[in-house]
């Protein structure tokens, strides 16, 4: 028990050796799985409307494009069941590569897709199936990454830690959106074509950072001590069913709240400016470039505060901004609209991703903990996806009240999840990994819990 006691102190104490490089690499691939992820929105706010779905409405064209759009989301909780069951039964790391190569050689592919100029009907059709492959590996993503990170780190720190993959989210945005910010004045198809080509570097990049990493040491543990379920996704949703109810209210205001500011307020603002799409994608940019250091910031932060207290100060800033986000827009002023932007992204969004990462680990056991979170994670997610969707139909009714009362209704959902859910690092947990860093005591949180 001695020895057992000494390895509990020091994976609290110090986590474990790669503890920096594990974190890094799980930023670098979540980085490279937003951008493929985030340039499909954004072309489909942008471009094809369009290329893949003509029509002599442009708002039935929008709306089919978002509509494709949302089909990925649809297929996020497949792959976060099927990533959560491979990396609690075999392992984080194999889901961290698997992932991302499935996911860069879709985004690849539809650089290449031909239009609806060109093959008709079957244009489209590709562009959905390569879109659900898309859902697939970025459904099976989150949860490996963040967990990794969250199981090599200090458990003083692991708020702090969490946050550097979730970082990896705003990343990937602002090079995406800067892409097509860069190839925004070509006047041919090359405008939308490039910016899913260039992933193919950063998919490179992440592969072979990623095939380098060591796996958890808490995912080894487990499997050493023979705590492995045979099946980690019936376990969970039977023992922890609420708890993913709970991550799904969580998620719902952060990932919806988003998709209608980064896609359907950009689309808004397009349309109803003459430089709307430059200054939109501007302000975009500049707000995940904010949102990089907001996102470590809120993690470490968490640290100290606890998780569910930043959460809460998001959901209410969601609540607020609503309506005043689409007055500001609807000056058409360029200073205003990127404000709107880094006010929405750049703070709001960071501080729930955040505080993410390790609040939805807390919740569940290390056995079950990538299935439960990337369940919770992953349906939320397709719910948001038709986030955008439902906006324009609301504001094709109500105007751009429409858009501000689904933002606010989001942001009560999440208000309702923050009350339901427990703090998981509040002062009894702080204070029971200090006694084990102080040899004190042998039991960790997650064996603590009932």
């Amino acid at each position: 028990m001695a020895a057992d006691t000494t390895e509990l102190q020091r994976q609290a104490a110090h986590g474990s050796p790669t503890k920096i490089k594990t974190a890094m690499a799980s930023a670098a691939g979540t980085c490279v799985e937003n951008y493929d992820f985030v340039a499909y929105g954004t072309a489909a706010a942008l471009y094809f409307g369009d290329v893949f779905f003509p029509s002599t409405d442009p708002v039935v064209g929008t709306l089919l494009a978002f509509a494709t759009l949302a089909v990925g989301f649809v297929m996020r909780p497949l792959g976060g069941a099927i990533g959560g069951y491979l990396g609690d039964k075999y392992g984080r790391k194999p889901v961290l590569v698997g992932a991302l190569l499935t996911m860069g050689i879709a985004t690849v592919l539809i650089g290449l897709l031909p239009t609806y100029e060109n093959v008709g009907i079957l244009a489209p059709i590709l562009l959905v199936i390569i879109r659900m492959i898309q859902g697939l590996a970025f459904g099976a993503e989150w949860g490996g990454a963040v967990m990794m990170t969250f199981e090599h780190a200090p458990w003083k720190k692991r708020g702090r830690f969490a946050a550097i993959p979730q970082a990896g989210n705003p990343l990937g945005i602002t090079l995406a959106n800067a892409a097509f910010l860069l190839s925004a004045s070509l006047q041919t198809d090359w405008a939308w074509r490039l910016p899913f080509l260039a992933s193919s570097v950063l998919i490179v990049v992440g592969l072979v950072v990623r095939m380098k990493l060591e796996e958890s040491p808490e995912f080894e543990d487990s499997k050493a001590s023979g705590d492995i379920v045979d099946n980690p996704l019936t376990t969970v949703i039977r023992n922890d069913w609420r708890n993913i109810l709970r991550v799904i209210s969580l998620r719902v205001v952060e990932s919806c709240a988003y998709y209608v500011t980064a896609t359907f307020l950009l689309s808004y603002i397009t349309q109803n400016s003459d430089h709307g799409r430059t200054v939109g994608l501007t302000g975009i940019v500049i707000a995940s470039l904010i949102a990089v250091p907001v996102t470590l910031l809120a993690g470490a932060l968490t640290d100290h505060i606890g998780r569910r207290r930043m959460y809460l100060a998001g959901t209410i800033a969601v609540i607020v901004f609503g309506f005043p986000m689409f007055m500001l827009s609807n000056t058409g002023n360029a200073f205003l609209i990127v404000l709107v932007f880094v006010i929405g992204i750049g703070i709001i969004h960071a501080v729930f991703t955040g505080t993410q990462g390790a609040w939805f680990a807390e919740l569940f056991r290390t056995n079950t903990r990538t299935s439960g979170a990337s369940i919770g994670y992953q349906v939320a997610a397709s719910i948001s996806g038709f986030a955008p969707f439902l906006a324009v139909l609301l504001a094709t009714k109500f105007g751009w009240a429409g858009g501000a009362s689904l933002y606010v209704l989001v942001g009560v959902i999440g208000l309702l999840g923050v009350l339901n859910t427990r703090e998981t690092w509040g002062p009894k947990e702080r204070a029971n990994v200090d006694a084990i860093i102080a040899g004190k005591s042998n039991t960790a949180p997650s064996e603590a819990r009932t």
